[in-house]
């Protein structure tokens, strides 16, 4: 542990003993185990803990569906106004309540910090007939109810890239057959057992699968080319001007104590510092795309306004 990292855990753990902070936080993951957010949220703790900024005790609790906003509704009725409880979300979650007309609003929540971005791929079968991204929308274009894609929620960033891609290649959005699909893994066994032709997720849930030969992925939504996917070309590059990234970030209780949420804003902006998160993000494959406090709520409302526009234009809202 560097001599900053021993600095920060001295000073939180002095911030943490005085009783602002509890002896344990509660963590709302809006998803089933073994998802992105899931992930996020167990590994940014594991994180904390090893590197001494929160040793305390935690307490996950999964609540799956509608991109985030079931889980985040009951966060909402069961943590307003209390300290000590955060919940995992992410862009998935912007669209999703726009899409499922959800009462949630994000400016209700007090935001702590954005903390990773994942690109995302499209992949189909290894032994799919198609070979490019240009193949694959040249059959989105002839017959696109006859061509199944499976991704994360309706409206989250998965289907937001799918229906950004089929208008740059002048296919109808509106004949997408967009099936949404509980986890990267469940998508992938689709595309596999043939019950879909293509799928989209994040570039860390695809890759071990590609590596083992079961899929073959045809793009990321990254701006250049991944180092962890050398072979793996853009969108861009393949003709299709989308560049789009699956942000997660952390939120605090709605009406959480002022001292409490600022303690928990720079604990988090001290566990971008460390070593241990960097290991983290490297072995995880995301990008660090850190951003606290007010500034992340002011991101949250821009992403609002844009996602939405977004999926008014695709119109897969009105």
């Amino acid at each position: 542990m560097n001599i900053k990292t021993l600095v920060a855990s001295a000073t939180m753990a002095l911030a943490f003993s005085a009783g602002a902070a509890q002896a344990q936080v509660n963590v709302m993951l809006p998803a089933n185990p073994g998802g992105g957010w899931d992930s996020t949220g167990r590994q940014a703790f594991e994180a904390l803990n090893a590197s001494g900024l929160y040793t305390g005790g935690v307490n996950f609790t999964n609540t799956g569906g509608a991109g985030g906003t079931v889980g985040l509704a009951e966060f909402l009725g069961t943590s307003s106004g209390q300290p000590d409880a955060l919940a995992v979300f992410g862009a998935i979650t912007v669209g999703a309540i726009e899409l499922n007309d959800s009462p949630i609003n994000l400016a209700e929540f007090r935001p702590v910090a954005r903390l990773t971005a994942e690109y995302l791929v499209i992949a189909v079968a290894a032994d799919s007939p198609y070979n490019t991204l240009a193949d694959l929308v040249e059959a989105l274009k002839a017959e696109p109810g006859a061509v199944p894609v499976g991704g994360g929620s309706a409206g989250g960033v998965d289907h937001i890239a799918l229906a950004l891609l089929a208008q740059e290649g002048d296919v109808p959005v509106g004949d997408l057959n967009y099936i949404p699909q509980a986890s990267g893994a469940e998508t992938v066994t689709g595309i596999v057992n043939g019950t879909l032709v293509a799928g989209i997720s994040g570039t860390s849930e695809f890759a071990q699968f590609a590596e083992q030969g079961r899929i073959k992925l045809l793009g990321v939504t990254s701006a250049e080319r991944r180092e962890n996917l050398p072979d793996v070309p853009t969108f861009a590059e393949a003709g299709y001007n989308v560049e789009l990234a699956n942000w997660r970030g952390i939120l605090a209780a709605p009406g959480a104590p002022d001292d409490n949420y600022q303690q928990w804003v720079d604990t988090f902006t001290q566990l971008s510092q460390t070593e241990e998160w960097q290991q983290v993000l490297e072995t995880q494959g995301w990008d660090d795309y850190f951003l606290a406090g007010e500034e992340f709520g002011e991101f949250i409302a821009q992403e609002t306004e844009v996602q939405g526009q977004i999926l008014r234009d695709a119109g897969l809202v009105d």
